[in-house]
């Protein structure tokens, strides 16, 4: 059912700056898809995934392409192997022989095998995981999972693998991070997109570690060299024995794992339900964070308080002229109806939720109402 739209707006004006090339063309994962399986949000209407032009949308029924069908495997493990290479985090990853450089996350998998001895002949239950910590033995893994929601645990064929694989898509997009993901980058926008990129990968990107909290300080405490004793002879004081998480300020049990975060510092830990982004709340998928301002960011989130995003295809801006109407943002070439695609530069319409509607599409949505 359609939704009364807001209030009629006037033109808006655009902030002024250099000229800007938005040519049409499809991104990466817009070309490779071609039709794909039907929408689920849709129950059948829509029969198959068709690519927008340059929305992050399907041209029949509007819906995103993870509503059609997530990222194969192969797909996860390039997006996420092209954000960690070139970073200190590059040890993740493993060079794809004749790509031309391009690199690959190592997936951490985890596959537990439990006897049935409850029948006469015993069998064995094999249960996957998805993704695991790396760097841990299986009881220190399998304490980890056991202290994240059920439904957010990575079980193969579970809603849990879904979540985790939902999250990558909407915390890490590739258009965030490669270029050529990006629909027609004027060349100085592209350089400032890998100025962008670079400085990100040394300053803010990082994969988490999990370990018992004591253990964690004493490898630290061993790669940092720490002294044993002050510069005035008389020992240090002794280490803290007990600590508390970052968000919830509850206490960090000694026999339970913790996640550290590099940037932030190992004085920091987090119960591995409360490693989560300080904006929207959501866990961190596979432990990738950025750090900003003393706090814990996705990928998304850090990107859009860097750089304004296109509320019209999602992307990043790295041009100095664009559109921007009430703290959202636009290319110049997306500033269009999201109904009819007119485009609505100088023109009155209607910005409802985020989406922009032209006068006649609005008239249309109200009448549906």
């Amino acid at each position: 059912m359609w939704q009364r739209g807001g209030a009629v707006r006037e033109p808006t004006t655009r902030i002024q700056g250099a000229p800007t090339d938005h040519q049409a063309k499809m991104s990466l994962g817009q070309q490779t898809a071609g039709r794909i399986a039907p929408c689920i949000r849709c129950k059948g209407t829509c029969k198959g995934y068709r690519p927008h032009s340059w929305r992050k949308l399907c041209e029949v029924c509007h819906c995103p392409r993870e509503e059609h069908a997530l990222l194969t495997d192969a797909e996860e493990d390039h997006q996420i192997g092209q954000l960690l290479a070139d970073s200190r985090y590059s040890v993740l990853t493993a060079r794809v022989k004749g790509s031309n450089g391009a690199r690959v996350y190592k997936r951490n998998r985890m596959i537990i095998t439990n006897p049935i001895t409850t029948r006469k002949d015993p069998t064995f239950l094999t249960v996957t995981y998805e993704w695991a910590p790396p760097g841990l033995n299986q009881k220190l893994a399998m304490q980890y999972m056991e202290l994240i929601p059920k439904k957010m645990q990575p079980v193969a064929g579970t809603e849990g693998a879904q979540y985790r694989c939902l999250q990558l898509i909407k915390q890490l997009p590739s258009y965030d991070q490669d270029p050529d993901d990006c629909q027609g980058l004027a060349q100085p926008e592209r350089l400032a997109m890998e100025k962008f990129v670079k400085q990100y990968k040394e300053n803010a990107l990082g994969v988490a570690d999990v370990a018992l909290p004591l253990s964690a300080k004493q490898e630290e405490a061993e790669k940092d060299g720490s002294k044993t004793k002050a510069t005035n002879g008389t020992e240090h004081e002794a280490p803290k024995t007990a600590y508390l998480c970052e968000l919830c300020q509850q206490l960090m049990h000694g026999d339970a794992p913790a996640v550290y975060a590099e940037h932030a510092g190992y004085d920091r830990q987090w119960h591995p339900a409360c490693f989560v982004c300080c904006q929207c709340m959501q866990p961190l998928v596979n432990l990738i964070y950025f750090w900003k301002n003393n706090h814990l960011w996705c990928g998304r989130h850090y990107c859009e308080s860097e750089r304004p995003r296109c509320q019209g295809c999602d992307e990043l801006i790295f041009s100095e002229d664009y559109q921007q109407l009430e703290g959202r943002s636009w290319h110049n070439g997306h500033f269009s109806c999201v109904a009819c695609e007119k485009a609505l530069d100088r023109k009155s319409y209607v910005l409802d939720n985020a989406q922009l509607l032209c006068i006649d599409c609005n008239k249309s949505k109200v009448n549906c109402s």
